[in-house]
């Protein structure tokens, strides 16, 4: 019979064990897919948000092919506050995951103002997220001109589509992610886990190039000017990426 010395067995187990501890804290934890608010108002504004969008959007429908410019421009601001209180509502603000709980106050002791940090200020990362998104309006703009869109003509069409892109898009990312080096790589990257913001972003661009389709098309219907299909596809593939994104794909990967 083989005797093992317990003292030399012991000492490769836990060299092995903080080898471990060792590699999980040096290295990178995955980014996590963004899972939905456990309350009844965030379950029902996730189903009543994609209603509210897609009824907005057919309602402007006859007036956007009639007037584009007119039309998108009017519906920015009834679009942002959609989004902002879809994100409010339903979304965990960006540092959610790391904020410190509230401490446990002692028999008689009284909580000093702003001494404990109970989570991330919503109304200031809502701003902060909108502020985001107008200003990648600009570089939106720049992608829409390298994938087609007229360089010299129709700029406040192309300027405005951006702009609702960003909305529909990156708010709620910037929304839930905030400014993470390492979770915007991954989304830029398409290497992020899917959940109903980045499904969101997704459908979002696959449907503004799916709406491309139509327009060269020899219809001769008004609604295949630009910018009309493109903001279609958009609207469209926005709600079916959010949708797979928050079921059936939730936390999966590209690749």
């Amino acid at each position: 019979m083989v005797l093992l010395d317990p003292v030399t067995m012991s000492a490769p187990i836990g060299k092995s064990t903080a080898g471990q501890v060792s590699k999980s804290k040096d290295g990178e934890t995955p980014t996590q897919a963004v899972r939905i608010i456990a309350s009844s108002q965030a379950q029902i504004m996730r189903h009543v948000h994609p209603v509210l969008l897609l009824s907005y959007f057919l309602m402007r429908f006859s007036a956007l092919v009639a007037d584009p410019v007119s039309t998108m421009s009017n519906s920015v601001p009834i679009i942002a506050a959609i989004q902002a209180a879809y994100a409010i509502i339903c979304l965990p603000a960006a540092g959610s995951h790391v904020a410190k709980p509230a401490k446990k106050l002692r028999p008689g002791e009284k909580r000093k103002a702003g001494s404990d940090s109970t989570g991330p200020n919503v109304a200031v990362t809502t701003l902060v997220a909108l502020v985001l998104s107008a200003i990648t309006t600009l570089a939106l703009y720049a992608v829409l001109v390298l994938f087609g869109a007229p360089f010299l003509t129709h700029v406040p069409h192309t300027l405005l589509c951006s702009m609702h892109l960003a909305l529909l898009g990156l708010f709620p990312l910037f929304y839930t992610r905030g400014v993470s080096n390492k979770d915007w790589l991954e989304i830029l990257s398409a290497r992020a886990p899917l959940d109903e913001a980045f499904g969101g972003l997704m459908g979002t661009c696959i449907g503004a190039w799916l709406g491309a389709v139509p327009i060269p098309l020899d219809w001769d219907r008004e609604w295949q000017k630009w910018p009309v299909t493109i903001l279609g596809g958009m609207y469209g593939g926005y709600l079916v990426g959010k949708l797979i994104g928050g079921t059936i794909a939730f936390g999966k990967r590209f690749g």
